[in-house]
């Protein structure tokens, strides 16, 4: 790969140049249109017109950083994630991901560049919205595909591109002092938007991460960190998912990735409905990429334990991001959600008397 290469700032150093480096072949003309929301990552659809005929997409997807340099300085850490993601782990899951021709880094994380397959028309998931059952299934069958092949898998212990580490008293600690900052903050921040119910969940929540990130150590594997339905692309005849944006991803309980989904993405009646069988597909998922010595009943319990994602990366996120309508509206929404999974499922209940035992 022309690692060399320099690697573009903004979307105006995308150039026909450029791409013909990087796919090996002569680029004749190109078009640069911008999508997605850019919050984090500034991305770019790319039509291209090739010299000659070639085996290759007309449209590509470009990711660069943020394009506010503060951002980009804030969000650094993400950046080398992903692309420890695509260089080191990414051949060696299961999950279905989008082909990549290119992932390049420069400047501890300042530059970064990401050129991957167009999945339109796949739409990407709406995290207000939720999503049906039917897609929840695909999502939780996907999530087995990043757990399951490198299940327990001792080298995580030392992958050096986890945004949060496999936790130690000292890291557990510190993120369950960050959080109650977090949960304190995005409490007065909603304000009266959040109910009483839901901020007395938060804040009994907060005070357990701690306790929480040191339970189950033995069971662990990567974790995307953020799975939910805006980091997913479904194709329109609703029969294939692929799972994008890996900037955040950590090692940890694996069954927290399996309920931030379920708790953040289906409307609660669903998931009081569907989340027993989705959770055992969950589980046989895993059974199909080789996990073993791993209970249906173990499985039940690591994903009440697990709710405790959905408060810890909300509040982390909404807290400490700038104010939209829209990331306030989502914030309710899913720690509405998680909330209330949180009770139904007696989350809190079991983390103590785990943590007791």
């Amino acid at each position: 790969m022309p690692y060399q290469l320099t690697l573009p700032h903004s979307p105006a150093d995308i150039t026909a140049s450029w791409l013909s480096d990087i796919l090996g072949t002569g680029v004749q003309h190109i078009v640069v249109d911008p999508i997605g929301t850019g919050q984090t990552g500034a991305t770019y659809r790319v039509r291209l017109t090739y010299t000659d005929a070639v085996d290759l997409p007309s449209t590509l997807v470009v990711k660069l950083p943020a394009q506010d340099d503060t951002v980009r300085d804030r969000v650094a850490l993400g950046y080398r994630a992903e692309h420890a993601f695509y260089r080191d782990a990414a051949r060696t899951v299961a999950v279905p991901l989008p082909a990549v021709y290119h992932c390049a880094i420069d400047r501890g994380g300042a530059d970064f560049v990401l050129v991957m397959a167009d999945m339109a028309p796949a739409v990407q998931g709406d995290q207000i919205a939720g999503c049906d059952p039917a897609q929840a299934r695909l999502a939780v069958e996907a999530l087995a595909g990043l757990h399951g092949p490198r299940w327990c898998d001792p080298t995580w212990l030392d992958f050096s591109g986890a945004t949060m580490p496999k936790a130690d008293s000292d890291f557990a600690r510190g993120l369950g002092e960050l959080t109650r900052l977090a949960t304190d903050t995005t409490v007065q921040r909603l304000g009266e938007r959040i109910t009483g119910h839901d901020r007395a969940t938060l804040l009994e929540a907060a005070d357990l991460v701690e306790a929480w990130l040191m339970l189950q150590p033995d069971r662990f594997s990567l974790l995307h960190g953020d799975y939910r339905l805006d980091n997913m692309l479904f194709d329109p005849a609703g029969s294939t998912v692929t799972v994008v944006d890996w900037q955040t991803i950590s090692v940890g309980l694996p069954a927290r990735d399996l309920a931030y989904f379920l708790g953040t993405s289906l409307q609660p009646d669903h998931r009081n409905e569907h989340e027993g069988l989705l959770v055992a597909h969950y589980y046989m998922a895993l059974q199909a990429h080789g996990v073993c010595d791993y209970s249906e009943t173990e499985c039940w319990r690591d994903y009440r334990l697990g709710m405790l994602q959905v408060p810890l990366l909300t509040t982390l996120g909404f807290a400490f991001s700038a104010a939209t309508a829209r990331g306030d509206d989502m914030a309710l929404t899913m720690l509405g959600r998680g909330c209330r999974a949180i009770r139904e499922l007696d989350t809190l209940a079991l983390i103590r008397d785990l943590a007791r035992s």
